[in-house]
């Protein structure tokens, strides 16, 4: 008879470990979800700062072709 309460000693601990693990992956889903939108926005953030990196060298290669046109004309 002494083995009905260790049996249900040992599947209260069960269950309050399975109760940490239910936790636990809704903690991780949680973040992991968190952490792919930030992903998200630092990949459109990225590609927002190419995209301006890109207009400002052309702007600056449109001034050095007409600083090289006003040189060849003066």
């Amino acid at each position: 008879m002494t083995e009905a309460p260790a049996n249900s000693t040992a599947l209260r601990a069960l269950a309050l470990r399975i109760d940490e693990l239910v936790l636990l992956a809704r903690r991780l889903q949680d973040e992991n979800r968190s952490l792919r939108q930030s992903q998200e926005a630092l990949v459109s953030e990225r590609a927002n700062l190419l995209a301006k990196n890109e207009q400002a060298r052309s702007r600056v290669e449109a001034m050095i072709s007409r600083l090289r046109a006003l040189e060849q004309n003066g």
